[in-house]
């Protein structure tokens, strides 16, 4: 199942990923947001401190659907940026502990919602035999699919270009990128597709396909689940992409407890594989914590602390 062997497998591993969701051979650097409100009220947070501003970032994407990822820029800087992207459960104000923990340690926080999911809109598509169809849930999306588009993008597209008018506007150190459930399989997708990335950090996020099947508690949306991408890139080769290169690393974070997803230990059936894989690659580094008393599915205190420590080196 895993079909990484080598540096040259991981460039074309790849290349058919941002094939299949962009249709190119490289990712969309020249695209920039559609709009920057610099630093606007949002009133849930009001009450963070180590907080200069809010600017809110919009992305018009394909079918009208868009996203609004907001970036918190903090009044002491450490000329960092960590990503944050909320799963399922809702808007990232959901993960405001995890954004007032880095706000905290003085990284600039860059978060984001999944699509469809607010402050990211719901938009009605008409489509060929099926007339109007308003898209509310990821399962909608697999409607979209066809050989000259899929719906893959939404999911990255918006951290792709929200990275461009980084990498324009700012000369950050580094990118970081934290995704709980969700946004955890977010970023592990992301941090294979990108070497922008220096580390990511997916928290009760991924597993791969043999751990999900005849699980309905873990087999997880449409995005998670796409035959024609997983058959040709699987999970197991997507931990390794993230984790391989110069100062690049992944550390992937399950709750022994967690009621939603990826409990116990499945990721031991994998852990010494990559491991391996990685050390004989010679750049890079992977890595599992298990958060054995957290029975929540979140981001507790404790993972958030090993989080900042693996940054440190």
């Amino acid at each position: 199942m895993l079909h990484i062997q080598n540096h040259e497998d991981i460039i074309n591993a790849r290349i058919f990923l941002i094939n299949y969701i962009w249709g190119s051979d490289a990712l969309p650097y020249n695209i920039m947001p559609n709009e920057i409100k610099q630093n606007i009220f949002d009133e849930r947070f009001s009450d963070l401190t180590n907080l200069k501003q809010i600017d809110k970032i919009t992305i018009f994407m394909d079918y009208g659907l868009n996203s609004e990822p907001y970036f918190f820029i903090p009044s002491s800087s450490n000329n960092k940026l960590v990503i944050y992207h909320q799963g399922h459960g809702g808007d990232f104000v959901l993960g405001k502990n995890t954004i007032q923990y880095f706000l905290d340690n003085n990284y600039s926080v860059l978060a984001f919602s999944m699509p469809l999911i607010p402050p990211n809109n719901q938009p009605t598509v008409n489509l060929e035999n099926f007339g109007n169809l308003i898209l509310n849930s990821h399962d909608d999306l697999r409607f979209l699919e066809s050989e000259d588009f899929s719906p893959l993008k939404f999911f990255v597209e918006p951290i792709t270009i929200s990275l461009n008018y980084m990498d324009k506007q700012y000369n950050f150190e580094s990118y970081d990128m934290i995704g709980i459930s969700g946004g955890g399989w977010t970023t592990v997708l992301y941090s294979a597709l990108d070497t922008r990335i220096s580390k990511s950090y997916p928290v009760a996020g991924s597993a791969p396909m043999y751990l999900r099947i005849n699980n309905e508690k873990n087999f997880g949306d449409y995005e998670q689940t796409v035959p024609k991408l997983y058959s040709n890139v699987g999970y197991l080769d997507l931990y390794t992409m993230a984790s391989y290169g110069d100062n690049r690393g992944q550390l992937q974070i399950f709750n022994k407890y967690d009621p939603c997803c990826f409990s116990g230990f499945g990721f031991k059936t994998y852990e010494s594989e990559i491991k391996n894989l990685i050390l004989k690659l010679k750049k890079g580094n992977f890595d599992i914590f298990l958060d054995e008393i957290n029975k929540k599915h979140d981001i507790s205190d404790r993972s958030l602390d090993v989080i900042l420590n693996d940054m440190k080196y």
